[in-house]
C-alpha cells in the first residue's frame, strides 16, 4: 500500500534532520526495549535459584519484583522531563550502565538486601531506556502513533522470549550465575548502541504537527499538537480516569506476568506447562501490543482498550478454569490470550496521551500516567503473595481478571478533553466518536 501524503510529508522532514530514515530510530528503540525486557519477563525463572541459593523463602522475593516496578515506574517522571528539555543520548548511556551493570552484579549478591538494592538500581536504567524509547516513537511518527510505539513495547515483551528457554534450562543454583552475567553484558552493550541512534525532532517539527494533526481517526487526534505540559493534563478528568484503569490493569497483568510459574506448579501442572507459559507470555504480549496499536491508529484507541481490558479480564478467568479442568493446550491458550491484550495497553495508553495531550511533552505527560504502575506492581507482587496465603491461588487470580474487566467498562467513558489555546484544560469533549 502506497503512504499517504501525511506519511510521506513526515518521512520527507525527518530524513532532511536526521539525514536516514526515521525508521532507524524505531529499530534503536526496538534493541533498547529488548535488551531491558528480562528485568520483568524473565524474573519468573530466576526467583527460585536465588532463593534457593540465598536460603530464603520464596515469597519473600515477591518484594524484590514489587520495588522493580515501583522505581521503574517512578523514575520515569524526572527523566521524562529531562528527556523532553535536553535530549535522549545521555541518558541512555546513564540507562546501559545502570541496567547492564545491576544485572551482572546479581550473580554475586549473597543476602536478599542485595537482590532489592541492585534490582532497584537496574529498575532505573529499564525505566530510563522504556520512557525513552517508547517516545521518540510518539514524538517522530504523529502518523503511525500506535503503530509504532506497538513495535517498541512489543520488543519489551517479546525480547524476553530470546532468552526465555536458555534461562529456564540453566535455572540451577550452580549455573544461574554465567546467566546473569552474559546477559547483564548484552543488556548494557544493546543499550549503548542505542544511544548513539536516538535523538529527538526540532522545536519547528511539532509546530507542523499541530497544523497537519495527524491521520487516524477524529477521536484519536481531537487534541494532538496542543503540547500542554504535565499541570494542565493534571487538571482534566480524562487523565485520572486514565490513572485508575491503568492502575487496575497493570495490576492484573504483572500478577500473570509474575505469577504465572508459580501459579502452574501451584494448580499441579507439569514443569513443562510451567515452562511453556513463561516462554508464550513474552511473544504474546509482544504480538499484542503491535496488532493493537496498528488497529487503534484506523479505529478508535477508546474501543481499543475497552476491548483489550475486557478480554484480559475474561482470559485470566479462563486460566484459573483450565488449570482445574485442562486440558493443557486450553489453559496455555487462556494465558495467550490474557497477556496478548493486556500488553496492549503499554501501546494505547501512550498513544491516547500524546493524542489528548500533544507529542512535545508527551515523556513527561506519559511518565505521570505510567507512575500508575508502581501501584499495580504492588498488587502483582507483594499483595497478590498475601492473598495466595489467603484466599489461595485460583480467587486471587479471580481478583486479577475483576480488576480488568473493571478497566474495561471505565474506559466506555472517555473522552478527548478540550484544551484552549492558553493551556487551560476543561471536560467538554471534542471531536467526532468512534
Amino acid at each position: 500500500m502506497a503512504p499517504s501524503s501525511d506519511e510521506a510529508d513526515y518521512a520527507a522532514r525527518a530524513r532532511d534532520h536526521l539525514g536516514f530514515s526515521r525508521w532507524w530510530l524505531v529499530v534503536a528503540a526496538i534493541l533498547a526495549m529488548a535488551a531491558i525486557s528480562p528485568y520483568q519477563y524473565v524474573w519468573s525463572s530466576i526467583e527460585g535459584p536465588l532463593a534457593e541459593d540465598l536460603g530464603v523463602p520464596l515469597p519473600q522475593l515477591g518484594v524484590v519484583f514489587t520495588l522493580f516496578v515501583i522505581v521503574q515506574a517512578g523514575s520515569q517522571f524526572p527523566v521524562g522531563w529531562w528527556r523532553d528539555e535536553h535530549g535522549p543520548r545521555a541518558l541512555t548511556v546513564l540507562s546501559a550502565l545502570l541496567a547492564g551493570g545491576a544485572y551482572f552484579l546479581l550473580s554475586y549478591a549473597t543476602e536478599i538486601w542485595h537482590l532489592y538494592a541492585l534490582y532497584s538500581l537496574g529498575a532505573v536504567g529499564v525505566g530510563i531506556a522504556y520512557t525513552v524509547a517508547v517516545n521518540t516513537a510518539i514524538k517522530w511518527f504523529p502518523d503511525r502513533r500506535g503503530l509504532t510505539t506497538g513495535l517498541g513495547t512489543m520488543a519489551y515483551a517479546g525480547g524476553a522470549a530470546l532468552v526465555v528457554p536458555y534461562v529456564r534450562a540453566n535455572a540451577t543454583v550452580a549455573a544461574y550465575s554465567d546467566v546473569l552475567r552474559t546477559m547483564g553484558v548484552g543488556i548494557g552493550l544493546c543499550i549503548l548502541v542505542a544511544a548513539f541512534v536516538l535523538r529527538d525532532p526540532p522545536a519547528s517539527w511539532y509546530d507542523r504537527v499541530a497544523t497537519d494533526g495527524g491521520e487516524g481517526e477524529a477521536e484519536n487526534t481531537a487534541s494532538a499538537g496542543r503540547n500542554v505540559g504535565p499541570r494542565t493534563m493534571l487538571r482534566t478528568w480524562q487523565f485520572w480516569l486514565m490513572y485508575g484503569m491503568f492502575v487496575a490493569g497493570s495490576g492484573a497483568g504483572l500478577m500473570l506476568t509474575a505469577k504465572i510459574v508459580s501459579f502452574a506448579g501451584a494448580m499441579e501442572l507439569t514443569a513443562v506447562t510451567a515452562t511453556l507459559s513463561a516462554t508464550l507470555l513474552p511473544i504474546a504480549g509482544g504480538v499484542g501490543r503491535v496488532v493493537m496499536g496498528g488497529l487503534s491508529d484506523r479505529t478508535s484507541r477508546r474501543t481499543a482498550l475497552v476491548a483489550s481490558f475486557g478480554l484480559t479480564g475474561l482470559g485470566l478467568l479462563a486460566v484459573v478454569e483450565f488449570s482445574r479442568v485442562g486440558p493443557t493446550v486450553a489453559f496455555l491458550l487462556s494465558v495467550v490470550v490474557a497477556t496478548f491484550f493486556w500488553s496492549a495497553q503499554y501501546t494505547l495508553f501512550p498513544s491516547i496521551v500524546a493524542d489528548y495531550y500533544g507529542e512535545q511533552r508527551s515523556s513527561a505527560n506519559y511518565a505521570l500516567l505510567y507512575s500508575g504502575k508502581m501501584w499495580g506492581g504492588v498488587f502483582g507482587g507483594a499483595v497478590t503473595g498475601w492473598l495466595v496465603t489467603v484466599v489461595g491461588w485460583p480467587t486471587t487470580f479471580q481478583v486479577g481478571a475483576t480488576l480488568a474487566l473493571v478497566a474495561g467498562v471505565a474506559a466506555v467513558a472517555l473522552r478527548p478533553p478540550t484544551v484552549d489555546g492558553v493551556g487551560h484544560a476543561s471536560e467538554t469533549a471534542v471531536g467526532s466518536e468512534d
